[in-house]
C-alpha cells in the first residue's frame, strides 16, 4: 500500500508541476501584450496609465519567472519560501485586478485606470480639451466618410458613435457624415442626450466632440481594456495560487512516503 501510494505521488507531482507551468505562460503573454501593443488613441494623455501599464507588465514577468523557478527547483529546495513569495506576488496581482474592475468603489476615484477614476479624469475640462484635440487629430470621423459611411448599415465603435454623429434620440436627418438636419420638434432639455442635440455642430472640427456621448465613448473604450486586464489578473492569479498550493501540499505529502 505504501509503495503504491508513493508511486501515485511520484506521478501526481509532475502533473501538477506541468499544469502550474502551463498556467504561468499566459502571464508572460499578457506582459508582452501590455509592453508592445499600442495604447488606444489618446490614452497616453492620461499620464498615469502608461506607467501603470509598464508596472503591471513587469509584475507579470516577475510572477512568470518566480513561478517557474519554484517549479524547477521543487526537488532541491523546500517549497515553503517559494510559496510565500508566490502568494505575495499573486495577492498583489489579485488586488490590482479587483481594483481595475472597480471592486473597491469607495477608493475607485483615486486609483488610476479604475472605472471611477477614468470617468472623473475624462470629465475634467482641462483633460478633455487635450483629449478632444487628440481625437480630432486622429481623423476618425473623416475616415468614416472615406469608408462610405452609412448610419443605417455601418457599425460604429462607441467612440465613433459618440463623437462623429448626433445621438439617435435627436432624430436628425442624415445628409452626409458631417451634416445632419436638426428636427424642428421641441426637445426635452432635462435629458443629457437632449443637451448633446444642442451641442452637435455641422462642422468637421466640432461635430459632437463636446458631447457627453463622446466622453462616455472614450471612457467606455478605455474601461473595456482595463476591465479585461483586471479580469485576467483576478482569474489567473486565483488559478495559479491554487496550483502552487496544490504543488506545496503534494510535495509535503510525498516526503513522509519517501522516508
Amino acid at each position: 500500500m505504501q509503495y503504491e501510494s508513493t508511486n501515485m505521488m511520484r506521478f501526481v507531482l509532475p502533473v501538477i508541476a506541468l499544469l502550474t507551468f502551463l498556467l504561468s505562460i499566459p502571464f508572460l503573454f499578457e506582459a508582452i501584450w501590455l509592453l508592445y501593443v499600442q495604447q488606444y488613441d489618446c490614452e497616453g494623455l492620461l499620464k498615469s496609465l502608461p506607467g501603470l501599464q509598464i508596472s503591471i507588465a513587469v509584475g507579470l514577468f516577475c510572477v512568470f519567472l518566480v513561478s517557474n523557478v519554484v517549479v524547477y527547483l521543487r526537488a532541491r529546495w523546500s517549497l515553503a519560501p517559494g510559496l510565500i513569495v508566490m502568494k505575495i506576488l499573486l495577492v498583489l496581482m489579485l488586488v490590482v485586478g479587483l481594483t481595475l474592475r472597480g471592486s473597491f468603489e469607495g477608493e475607485a476615484r483615486r486609483i488610476p485606470a479604475s472605472p471611477g477614476w477614468l470617468k472623473v479624469v475624462v470629465e475634467d475640462d482641462g483633460n478633455w480639451n487635450s483629449i478632444k484635440s487628440c481625437l480630432y487629430g486622429t481623423r476618425m470621423c473623416r475616415h468614416l466618410m472615406s469608408r462610405s459611411y452609412n448610419p443605417m448599415s455601418t457599425h460604429l465603435s462607441t467612440i465613433e458613435g459618440g463623437c462623429c454623429e448626433p445621438p439617435s434620440i435627436c432624430e436628425m436627418e442624415y445628409v452626409n457624415m458631417g451634416y445632419w438636419i436638426k428636427s424642428n420638434e421641441t426637445m426635452n432639455t432635462d435629458g443629457q442626450y437632449d443637451k448633446d442635440c444642442d451641442v452637435w455642430q455641422n462642422d468637421e472640427r466640432a461635430l459632437c466632440y463636446d458631447c457627453r456621448a463622446c466622453k462616455r465613448g472614450f471612457v467606455k473604450t478605455l474601461e473595456g481594456k482595463w476591465v479585461r486586464v483586471g479580469t485576467f489578473l483576478v482569474v489567473m492569479s486565483l488559478l495559479l495560487m491554487i496550483f502552487h498550493l496544490l504543488l506545496f501540499v503534494t510535495k509535503m505529502w510525498e516526503q513522509p512516503k519517501l522516508t
